[in-house]
């Protein structure tokens, strides 16, 4: 009867963890980062990923010990970023309002990959382009967690679990 009812949970817990849709947590002390572009028209998703890759690219923003330490980075870098966003807009003569908000900020649930992140209010960094009505652009500021997606690496998400309960149950 024991080995009934192990088998039995083996498969739940073997069937919850291969369900497609995987749910993320972000850590409860993150910042997050939000872009979110004017449309889903090819120039405005465009300038999002230029824009996107050059507020990447500025280590300083993005690497911290600490959560106060990015608390204090983003604090100190609010105008250094409205600067590069403005340049970046001159430069690809791309003429739209902009708004930059740090603080409490709603994101929706977002399914990415197969890995589902729930919604809610997060402490976050989020720039909206225009009317902000197209794709966005999103990632974890502290920890670090952003990654570019270039469409030729694929982001293989595992269960430590799962993997042991395979390695003894499959064992020959």
């Amino acid at each position: 009867m024991k080995k009934i009812i192990v088998i039995i949970s083996i498969i739940f817990i073997i069937f919850l963890c291969i369900k497609n849709e995987k749910t993320i947590m972000v850590p409860d002390d993150s910042i997050r980062f939000r872009i979110i572009s004017n449309s889903n028209n090819k120039e405005d998703i465009t300038v999002k990923e230029y824009l996107t890759s050059k507020i990447l690219n500025n280590k300083d923003l993005f690497e911290s010990d600490s959560i106060s330490e990015s608390r204090d980075k983003i604090n100190k870098n609010i105008n250094n970023i409205d600067v590069l966003i403005n340049n970046t807009f001159n430069e690809l003569n791309y003429n739209k309002d902009y708004k930059i908000n740090y603080g409490i900020n709603y994101f929706p649930e977002k399914i990415y990959k197969g890995v589902k992140y729930n919604d809610g209010y997060y402490e976050s960094l989020v720039i909206t382009i225009g009317e902000g009505k197209g794709d966005n652009y999103f990632c974890v500021m502290y920890p670090p967690l952003c990654l570019v997606d270039d469409n030729n690496d694929e982001i293989e998400y595992k269960f430590k679990i799962l993997e042991i309960l395979k390695k003894y149950i499959i064992k020959k």
